[in-house]
């Protein structure tokens, strides 16, 4: 089995800027550079005939490169307690319909339809029971703006589940025009 995922990769020095928000939550499991990207579409654990269907169907997206920033800090929660802190992206029209394409490839592919609602976000830490509070962080990064860059690709990756978190693997990548 593949456990699998769409995603944006993010350049060096945007994930450097990141980087640099990732202090002042007590016991928060915050993300690695290497685990810095934008999801398009989570789409789990699939068999290697589905994995090599949906590798197929995303070479068939066609879509313009476009720029894009994150600005702004926000989080998940669940049953009122945060699960995840995240930086967020200002509505960008390329992103929404780049993100529809992915879904629609993964529907012909035979995957499932997606039923979350897309937030377009990076996330920056996974909070749990243990994790302290949020509120001083989303008050420290509430302004945060990372300069723009070029979206020219995203990726197929793979994720491989472990103690010390996840390891994302690109499977392939697939440039934009």
């Amino acid at each position: 089995m593949h456990r699998l995922f769409v995603g944006i990769p993010l350049p060096e020095a945007i994930g450097d800027a990141l980087i640099d928000t990732m202090d002042g939550i007590e016991n928060a499991r915050w993300q690695s550079d290497a685990q810095l990207h934008l999801t398009l579409r989570f789409i789990g654990e699939v068999d290697r005939p589905l994995a090599n269907d949906v590798a197929d169907a995303l070479s068939r997206v066609v879509q313009d490169a476009f720029p894009l920033r994150f600005e702004g800090i926000g989080h998940f929660a669940r049953k009122g307690r945060a699960t995840a802190v995240w930086a967020g992206v200002p509505r960008c029209d390329p992103l929404l319909t780049l993100q529809r394409k992915v879904e629609q490839a993964c529907r012909a592919a035979g995957c499932e339809p997606e039923t979350r609602r897309f937030v377009p976000h990076v996330t920056l830490a996974r909070l749990n029971l243990a994790s302290g509070s949020i509120g001083d962080f989303l008050r420290a990064h509430a302004t945060l703006r990372t300069p723009q860059f070029e979206v020219g690709r995203f990726v197929l990756y793979e994720s491989h589940l472990s103690r010390g978190g996840s390891h994302y693997e690109p499977a392939v990548s697939y440039p934009m025009r």
